[in-house]
């Protein structure tokens, strides 16, 4: 049995202020905020969801923010770049806007393409790409438009403290193609239309530390039920230890640790975001699945208010 991933699914992240992240992730970036609701593991804490007008597979960015989060350290364990797709010829609105914005853009080049570089407000490393894959995102947001709106995941640039065993992963485990190397990188693709394209610096970097503007893992896409048990096993056969298949509501989860230190999930494609809200409401109420619903007053009281503002106009004040 070989089985291979579409893609990312999702890539998730720590945050501090929650009104700040979303105001970032909204209002200056245009994604649509597609679920508020709270880390299954800690209730205390808020779990935002943004991604393109239906919060499809491949375009959703997750964060775990908390005021009392501490800073973390970007290294090896983590996605060192979360990288955006956006359509061809968007790269020159793109630099305009952050700039607009005051978020300072570098220029980088990989296998022939150039990305715009740049942070968002607790130093998450990010940056946008122009790709012909994968549909327009009729998500609107001031004049962004589907000609220049972020389509989803471009990929991701994977920090390994072993990045050879990172390699096997990538290309035994999850079943993408090794494309080549450029520039000290080795590129990975699967077949899916986002998050296709991985790009692994050719050397260890030492551990880096969990915390607000860093990553806290990558998730990979299993096309249903079925298929995310076969990966179950089949990781298991490769001689790591996932955990056991975790409800997640919008998806079913499981995770392992590749032998670079990275944390990775397998997540279901369905049922996704609309089993407790309709696509035109999404994002707008706190949901909360049935096994917190009793808690739900107390839970409320202990979360900060937020509100998603789709407009950038004084969000980096």
């Amino acid at each position: 049995m070989t089985l291979r991933t579409a893609g990312i699914h999702h890539i998730t992240a720590y945050a501090q202020d929650p009104q700040k992240n979303v105001d970032f992730y909204t209002g200056v970036l245009g994604l649509r905020m597609v679920k508020k609701t709270v880390n299954y593991d800690a209730p205390e804490i808020y779990h935002f969801y943004f991604g393109d007008e239906g919060g499809q597979p491949g375009t959703i960015i997750t964060f775990f923010p908390s005021s009392a989060s501490r800073r973390g350290l970007r290294g090896g364990g983590q996605a060192g770049y979360t990288t955006f797709a956006v359509p061809v010829g968007a790269l020159p609105y793109w630099e305009q806007r952050l700039r607009s914005f005051g978020v300072p853009v570098m220029k980088a080049f990989r296998f022939n393409e150039q990305y715009l570089q740049f942070s968002d407000r607790d130093g998450l490393s990010l940056e946008l790409v122009e790709r012909e894959s994968g549909p327009n995102n009729g998500w609107s947001v001031d004049d962004i438009t589907p000609d220049t709106a972020i389509k989803g995941f471009g990929g991701a640039v994977l920090f390994s403290s072993k990045w050879e065993e990172t390699k096997k992963a990538l290309e035994n485990v999850m079943g993408l193609t090794y494309i080549g190397e450029d520039v000290n990188y080795a590129r990975f693709q699967a077949a899916g239309p986002f998050g296709n394209v991985i790009d692994l610096p050719m050397r260890d970097i030492p551990s880096g530390a969990g915390g607000a503007g860093t990553t806290h893992h990558i998730a990979w896409r299993a096309q249903d039920d079925e298929e995310h048990g076969k990966w179950h096993e089949w990781v298991k056969e490769q001689g790591f230890h996932p955990t056991n298949i975790k409800n997640r509501n919008y998806f079913k989860a499981l995770y392992f640790r590749e032998r670079g230190g990275i944390l990775f999930e397998i997540a279901t494609d369905p049922p996704g975001f609309t089993v407790d809200e309709d696509l035109d409401s999404l994002g707008e109420q706190l949901k909360l699945p049935a096994w917190f619903e009793p808690e739900r007053a107390r839970i409320e009281q202990g979360l900060e208010p937020i509100q998603a503002k789709h407009t950038g106009e004084g969000q980096l004040k």
